[in-house]
Formats: C-alpha cells, structure tokens, sequence
C-alpha cells in the first residue's frame, strides 16, 4: 500500500531531517576527540558533501543534460586558487609567495571585512571569495563552451579533458607565480572552524540544482538529452541551453573547488589531474546517471570506503583480521571490487535515475514487514521458473538434437528429406488486364 503525504508535511520532515543532522554534525566536531577512530566520521562527512556537490553539478551535465564532460577537475582547480589567492592575511603572504616577493595580492578581503564589520564581516568575506571562485569559473566556462560545445559525445569529453590538464600545467606556471605560486602550495588562506559549514554550503547548492531541474529549463534539458532533434523541433534552442547547463555546472564545480580548498587547507595543482575527475565520475555513475540522490549517495559511499572503511587493509589488519597480504595498496584491489560488484548488480547505478521522497521512503517502510515475510515465498516462486525455464530450455535442445540425428539417418540412408513440389508443363499466358 502506497502512502500520499501532503506538501506541508514533506517541507515539515525535511526541515526536521536537515535541522537534526546538522545538531549532530555541530556536536560530533565539537567533542570528539581528535585522536579518536570515529572523527574520521566526520571527515568523511566534510569531503562527502563537498564531493557530493561536484558530483550533483557533473550530473546535471552528464545525466539531465546528456553532454558527456570530463573538465570538473580543471573547473575546482580554478575555484580552489581563486579563493586562496584572495583570502591569504597580508602578514603571511612573504612567508606564502617567498619566491616571488610576497606576490602581487598583498591583502586579504576576510582582513578587510572582519575590520569593518567584525564576525558578520569575517563569514561574508568567507562567502564573497567563494561566490567569485563560482563567477569566475562561469565566465572561463562561457568561454570555452563557444566553440567546444559543437563537439559531442568522445569528442567533447577529450575536449574538456585536454582542457583541464592545460590548466593544471597554466597554474604552476612560474611565470604566474607572483599570483598563482607557481608549482609551490598555497596556504594560510582562511578556512572554515566547523564541519557544519561545506555541509550547509554544500546542501544549499545541491537544493539550488535540484530546483533548476524541475523547472522548465530542467525539463528542456532532458528534452535535449533523449532526442535533440526533436528537441529542437518543440521550440528548444540546443545551443543556448548546453551553454546554460555548461556553465551552471561549472559554477557549482568551482564552487565545490573552494570548499575543498578550505578543507585541505592547503592547495596545489598536482591533484588536480585525470584521476580526480574519473573519481567523480565514478561517483555519478555508482549513484545513478540522471540523479541527485544517488550522487549524494554515492559521494558518501566513495568517500568512506575510500577514507575509512578500507583504511585497514593497506595496515595489515582489518575487523579484526590480520594477515601478510594485506599490504600497503591492497585497499585498493578490494575498493575496484566492490565497484564491479556494485555495477555488476547495479547496472544503472544504486538510485538508477530515481529520487528520493517521503512517500517511497514511508511506503517501503510500512511494507517492509510484509516483504520480508514474503520474501521465502518470492524466492521459492522465482527459483521455480528459473528451473521451468531451464527444463523448457534443455526439452528443446534435446528434440533438436533428435531432428537432427533423424535426418542425419534419413539422409544416410538415402531417403529424401523434404518431398518436392511438383513441376508443371502447362504454360499460361495472361493479356494486358490480367484475363
């Protein structure tokens, strides 16, 4: 039996789910110990929602748009330097840009805000830096999307791919360092004090991406990703709306990218590479192509077993087992295990293209016990036909092998197998209108 919650109701539970998670996110980084195993929850918690978000903004490209980018990574790179580059304190940029005498950007807009307007002015300052990491990566995007957008498929991938990697290499350019560093790291910058805040960043951005989705410019996306002919048939503008997407999506990536500078606390173009981009990939397709919840999802799987539940076996021990081949590495043998077995049996990812809600949740949960009490019964029935169909199949291969062996003998023995049709000497002769 389905159940049917009102709107009211649904906003009431998500505020309350949200409100909760947050007190317990606030308490969690506030008391526990930083020496402890279970703080390692929290990290997962602070990576995953920054993962999260970049993974939402590559689905809303991939998976409702249908154009299949690789740049996210070059995207964050950007994000992840603009925001240090402007919120190093004046005092440390000597010590920072030691090689390129104290660089070019010799203030900070956290000093200059939290001067004037004190902690309001710190957070805001906080807040600008990140919005124009966003706003700068949306203009590159612009950019870059004039002329790669006409390719598609492999085509773009390899595009945006080549692009990001020309970025990496731009950014440790020594010519810049006097901005960038150079090939040295950034750090110093002003970070955040709570896990609570990429969590809030990062859900208010997935929510504004969520909202864009639905919305007429959502639906005229995915108009674009099932058949752009006919897309552009109904009216849609195929150019305008992949460049709209393109750029939304790289705002958020940049956005992600000045979170994760913040939570690294310091930043370097080196990780930016190919092997960032494939883990959010990854990311989306274990979730789901073609859905917000499964990125979501995805994120916080990949980051835990990436970060914490695996960690064990690269130290030879793990759940209480130890053994001599678990070896530094072999955490991530068992890590591209469990992604086959997860594609293997998820071929469409954990959440395929659904959502969450209220109601399914509610649903599946007023009729779990009916379920597991049916579920011996389901498992016998199917268990049945899988056997019927494996009798039905092995009756037909054994009566083809019957025919078979029967005209072999037949023709063996000389007998026609087929009798043929007979031939007439009658010719018949029709006039033009068939008489």
């Amino acid at each position: 039996m389905d159940i049917r919650l009102n709107k009211k109701t649904k906003s009431a539970l998500s505020v309350a789910a949200i409100a909760l998670f947050l007190i317990l996110v606030y308490i969690g980084d506030m008391n526990i110990p930083a020496g402890s195993s279970w703080k390692m929850l929290i990290t997962v918690i602070e990576k995953g929602s920054i993962y999260a978000l970049v993974a939402a903004s590559m689905n809303l490209l991939n998976g409702f748009t249908g154009l299949f980018s690789l740049g996210q990574a070059g995207f964050m790179l950007i994000g992840a330097y603009t925001y240090a580059i402007f919120t190093i304190p004046a005092e440390s940029h000597d010590k920072v840009y030691q090689y390129f005498d104290g660089g070019v950007i010799k203030w900070s807009i956290v000093e200059i805000l939290e001067a004037k307007m004190g902690i309001f002015g710190h957070y805001l300052g906080m807040f600008i830096p990140m919005l124009g990491a966003g706003l700068i990566v949306a203009v590159i995007a612009f950019l870059i999307g004039i002329p790669v957008l006409r390719l598609k498929s492999d085509y773009l991938a390899i595009a945006t791919l080549g692009f990001a990697e020309i970025l990496r290499a731009f950014f440790q350019w020594n010519t810049l360092g006097p901005v960038t560093n150079g090939s040295n790291v950034l750090r110093k910058y002003t970070t955040y004090d709570n896990a609570v805040f990429p969590v809030i960043i990062g859900g208010i951005c997935i929510a504004i991406i969520l909202l864009l989705i639905n919305s007429t410019y959502g639906r005229a996306f995915r108009a674009i990703r099932d058949d752009e002919i006919a897309a552009e048939a109904m009216g849609i503008n195929l150019f305008k709306h992949k460049q709209m997407s393109f750029i939304i999506s790289s705002f958020f990536a940049g956005i992600s990218g000045a979170l994760l500078a913040m939570f690294q606390t310091t930043i370097n173009a080196t990780p930016f590479n190919t092997v960032m981009t494939y883990e959010i990939l990854l990311i989306v397709v274990i979730g789901g192509i073609g859905s917000i919840t499964g990125s979501i999802i995805g994120a916080f799987l990949f980051t835990a077993a990436s970060e914490w539940w695996l960690r064990g076996l690269d130290a030879g021990r793990w759940l209480g087992i130890q053994a001599d081949f678990m070896r530094p590495g072999f955490r991530k043998v068992v890590f591209a295990i469990l992604i086959m077995l997860i594609v293997l049996f998820y071929s469409q990812g954990i959440m395929g293209t659904r959502e969450f809600s209220w109601d399914g949740f509610f649903s599946w949960w007023k009729n779990l016990p009916a379920n597991l009490k049916a579920w011996p019964s389901r498992h016998k029935a199917k268990a049945a036909a899988k056997r019927e169909a494996r009798a039905v199949k092995a009756a037909a291969k054994a009566k083809a092998r019957e025919a078979k062996a029967s005209n072999e003998a037949r023709k063996a023995s000389g007998e026609a197998l087929f009798t043929p049709l007979p031939v007439s000497d009658t010719v018949m002769v029709f006039d033009k209108e068939g008489r």
